[in-house]
């Protein structure tokens, strides 16, 4: 054990991770803070973790909705003396618009200790959306409002943006005072000397906005020695502490009970921290079953209305894009027909959404059609591939058929690529989680298409960092991720065009 009282990491590490420990010479511990800024980018400890918030964020919105009020009520004055109090339909709207804008933009998470240049500049593009869209619920309440002349509503947002401002820096300052202090935090310490505890002392120091400070951490290891858990109930009990995590790992079901027994006999709060990174997790979330607390481990977020919207916006966006492409699958099959023996479309057996076989249309690109037990996978300069062939691949143009199967439901414009059922028996037991891709509908394009994974997958580590990539875009789905990857797919496709 070092002298910090941790067995290894924090002193071979050369970080204080603020382990208590005696360093007064006397029988009462000495809780080091923890003040070690963070020097990486957060890890999330767990999807399901639900956040501590303060009341700070809703003080700020109320404030910035009474700021905009008044700065209106005072320019309408400024346009008209004699008025009385002005209808605040228009001042109502701009601070709505301005606080749906800033919850998007993040101006209401004070934790993330931006620059005050790039705090100025979301709060100022916020409140241009709020004015925009005042304006415009403006006309629609001309009769009953009097709407402020240009000139006056130029000096409204001028006044009002500046105030704002001076509220969000004043606030963020007063918070960040009262924090230091003490005044606003609980005083916490996590118990488990563990790279879980250290991540969550990491995020708690990095996020100003859970109104907490971790007083040190406690090792798990060290029971009845310097630095355990003896110590903490002193510290507990001398009001050093407040509120416990126990991050350890979840094998130690006996000693977590334990503890709790002995910390329900003091008045902290106490909190487990599950460690689901030990577990390979997808789209994890938590739900009742029953009156029992479930966590889901793999789970599909496409699913009910989100899952109606990625469908209508499949069955829009498939038969727009079979109509302009209409006539370049007219000529792709009209060239394979002339210069080869053969069909012109190729259906090959794959795996579709919860692992049931589909066929996927292609246009036939080469002068055999493998669908059997062994699929050889194309490879650069293939003998295999037609003249006509190594253009469509080259342009991903025999890809286009597969409209067809985006319009019939059997696949997605965007999801994991669906690989031939001989790939997918063949992987699967090599790769963990494999079949997980499957919890989606394939796609004709996806993550790992626009991240640079495009190319053949002749090692399993490459087909691994595929299925990671296609994992990932399980975890993250969004219709506007969805957007995204539509996107940045045509400009790999131009891009290996130029090339």
């Amino acid at each position: 054990m070092d002298q910090t009282g941790c067995a290894g990491g924090p002193k071979e590490m050369g970080i204080p991770f603020g382990i208590t420990r005696y360093s007064n010479g006397t029988d009462s511990p000495t809780v080091v803070p923890w003040n070690r800024p963070p020097t990486h980018k957060i890890k999330m400890i767990s999807p399901t973790t639900r956040p501590i918030r303060s009341a700070f964020p809703a003080i700020q919105i109320g404030l910035d909705f009474l700021i905009i009020g008044l700065c209106y009520v005072a320019v309408v004055r400024w346009q008209s003396p004699l008025t009385s109090l002005p209808p605040l339909q228009t001042a109502f709207l701009a601070a709505l618009g301005f606080v749906i804008a800033g919850e998007f933009l993040g101006v209401f998470h004070t934790g993330h200790h931006r620059p005050a240049d790039y705090d100025i500049l979301l709060i100022s593009g916020s409140w241009l959306l709020g004015f925009v869209v005042a304006v415009f619920g403006g006309f629609l309440l001309t009769p009953l409002s009097e709407p402020l002349s240009n000139n006056n509503l130029v000096l409204w947002f001028l006044i009002s943006l500046l105030f704002v401002l001076l509220s969000h820096m004043l606030s963020r300052a007063l918070f960040a005072w009262m924090s230091e202090r003490g005044w606003t935090s609980r005083r916490c310490a996590i118990l488990g000397n563990t790279e879980l505890g250290r991540q969550l002392a990491d995020a708690v120091a990095f996020d100003r906005d859970l109104g907490i400070r971790v007083e040190g951490i406690f090792d798990h290891n060290a029971d009845g020695q310097e630095g355990g858990f003896q110590d903490l109930l002193v510290a507990i009990g001398q009001r050093k502490i407040d509120t416990v995590f126990i991050a350890v790992p979840m094998s130690m079901d006996e000693t977590i009970r334990g503890w709790i027994d002995r910390l329900a006999d003091t008045t902290a709060s106490v909190y487990l921290v599950p460690n689901l990174d030990a577990f390979d997790y997808l789209y994890s979330r938590w739900g009742f079953v029953g009156g029992h607390t479930v966590v889901s481990i793999f789970e599909t977020p496409i699913y009910g209305v989100d899952g109606c919207l990625k469908r209508g916006l499949d069955i829009a966006l498939s038969i727009l894009g079979l109509l302009l492409s209409a006539p370049i699958l007219l000529m792709a099959a009209l060239a394979i027909k002339l210069t080869t023996v053969g069909p012109v479309l190729f259906l090959q057996r794959r795996y579709g959404l919860d692992g049931k076989e589909i066929s996927v249309w292609k246009f036939r690109t080469m002068t055999t059609m493998d669908n059997g037990l062994e699929v050889k996978q194309a490879t650069k300069n293939d003998p295999r591939v037609t003249p006509v062939g190594r253009l469509l691949r080259r342009t991903s143009l025999d890809e286009l058929p597969q409209l067809f199967n985006v319009l019939i439901g059997t696949m997605s414009l965007v999801g994991p690529r669906p690989y031939a059922v001989a790939h997918n028996e063949q992987f699967r037991s090599l790769i963990r989680g494999y079949m997980l891709r499957h919890k989606v509908k394939p796609g004709i394009t996806g993550l790992a298409q626009v991240l640079g994974s495009r190319l053949e997958t002749d090692t399993v580590e490459k087909m691994r960092a595929r299925i990671e990539l296609d994992h990932r875009y399980i975890r993250d789905w969004s219709l506007w991720l969805d957007l995204k990857i539509m996107v940045k797919t045509i400009a790999v496709v131009l891009r290996q065009q130029a090339h």
